[in-house]
């Protein structure tokens, strides 16, 4: 039976006050410790327990209990609810838990609208930051959502609930998991019992919560995007939401877990929050008019979604235009995207000769430069793109021959042709792209043409 205001638990440690809520088998309490400090008492349902159609079950509804409270315990970060105390009261499981006083972002969405992108990238990198915790402690959150994330009242601050279907996980490896899941937020990979999982399969789930935060709109099921219905893209929803967070949220929701980022940390990166917060802004994103702009109106000008869950290449996310240079950045051919990147940027500035000068970058359309960044970016976990080289040219004091030491395009002394940069995944942060844009003269003549207005763009 519930516990009743006033009930005393564990040796008068606790004292209920009101019930907070209930799911499939457990119920919260509200509750004071001897100090008088509010906190959440969760616990079994009675009638789960006692319940003779679930006794084959009663086993397992005790050690997931009991799983939830170790896991909870092993993951300590501020933006994840934090475990106080584990106990039996009876022969009931509970666990007594921070009290997080505020709104699960479901709800507040619901009552009050839309987040600005500002305010809703900050909870996503908050949660994101707790999620590269648990994923630390080799195990999977598999719930992340609206209404697992709680907002503390009167705070900027987010906070990672319910662990209640948490898994441990080998990445790559196929293992069994229960098929515990919420229609809009879970991955195809979660809708089998036995199926390869990774980091990748919460990314999944925390890109489907930024959609849902700036649109308003639970995204299209896996399931049913495994059956050709599309995923809206974000921006049809709402035209305000820059072209940098409609890209990061479509890779973050790629169809097939083998071309979603590979961590949340990756996909945290396509939002560029370090090195803007560097520059001293507090959030990375500024507004733009459109998704993909281009200065060719022959190319096409909005990003598409594929529902082809049947497609052995990568779905074309991007427009037309960029969807070559995104297959050879998934297959790690750097030296042909390098060549795609450079044609790409010659196409858009619409420029017959096969280099650009100075005013041909001061006027480049920062659509196609953000673009074009996200994915190498992407497709590198990080490791090679234009605001990669940005944040060490800062470092190196806008210095270029330290800057050229450190990205490897400068050795023993000498400056390196494009044809002996290294075209592999072992290169050093930075060294790719290489500018081939940039006229004759290698890596050196490029910057002396093109290099230092690009890395002064304020939109990388």
């Amino acid at each position: 039976m519930a516990w009743a205001a006033g009930q005393r638990l564990y040796g008068d440690r606790y004292i209920i006050e009101r019930p907070l809520g209930q799911g499939g088998v457990g119920i919260t309490y509200l509750a004071k410790d001897r100090k008088g400090n509010q906190v959440v008492i969760k616990t079994l349902k009675d009638d789960v327990l006692n319940n003779p159609e679930l006794a084959s079950f009663r086993d397992k509804f005790q050690r997931d209990f009991r799983d939830e409270a170790l896991r909870l315990a092993l993951c300590r970060h501020p933006h994840i609810v934090q475990i106080d105390n584990a106990f039996q009261e009876g022969s009931l499981p509970c666990m007594a838990m921070e009290y997080v006083e505020g709104e699960d972002l479901w709800k507040w969405v619901n009552r009050w609208g839309l987040l600005s992108e500002i305010e809703a990238l900050r909870y996503i990198q908050q949660i994101g930051e707790a999620l590269t915790v648990v994923h630390d402690k080799g195990l999977l959150h598999r719930d992340v959502k609206p209404h697992n994330i709680m907002l503390r009242s009167g705070k900027l601050e987010a906070v990672l609930i319910d662990f209640g279907i948490a898994r441990e996980f080998i990445r790559d490896t196929t293992q069994a998991h229960t098929q515990a899941l919420t229609h809009g937020f879970a991955p195809i990979e979660q809708y089998a019992e036995e199926a390869r999982r990774g980091e990748y399969t919460d990314v999944y789930a925390l890109a489907a919560t930024l959609y849902y935060l700036l649109t308003g709109k639970r995204p299209t099921p896996a399931f049913a995007r495994a059956a050709k219905v599309p995923l809206e893209a974000p921006r049809q929803i709402n035209s305000s939401i820059s072209d940098r967070v409609e890209l990061a949220i479509l890779l973050g929701m790629e169809f097939e877990p083998e071309n979603r980022p590979a961590s949340v940390q990756a996909w945290l990166d396509l939002f560029n929050f370090s090195s803007l917060n560097q520059d001293g802004a507090t959030l990375p994103i500024r507004n733009v008019e459109s998704v993909i702009t281009t200065s060719d109106t022959t190319l096409p000008t909005t990003m598409f979604v594929s529902s082809d869950a049947s497609h052995n290449k990568l779905s074309p996310e991007v427009g037309e235009n960029y969807r070559q240079l995104r297959d050879l950045l998934a297959a790690g051919k750097w030296r042909e995207a390098d060549m795609e990147t450079a044609a790409i940027m010659l196409k858009v500035a619409r420029r017959d000769e096969e280099w650009l000068d100075y005013e041909h970058i001061e006027s480049f359309p920062g659509q196609d430069l953000r673009t074009i960044d996200t994915l190498w970016v992407n497709y590198s976990n990080g490791r090679f793109g234009l605001s990669v080289q940005k944040r060490v040219y800062n470092e190196c004091g806008k210095d270029f021959v330290t800057f050229g030491d450190r990205v490897g395009w400068r050795v023993n002394e000498t400056w390196l042709w494009w044809n002996d940069l290294n075209f592999t995944s072992d290169a050093l942060p930075g060294h790719l792209p290489g500018w081939r844009v940039g006229g004759s003269g290698g890596v050196w003549g490029c910057f002396v043409t093109v290099g230092e207005s690009l890395l002064a763009r304020p939109d990388l």
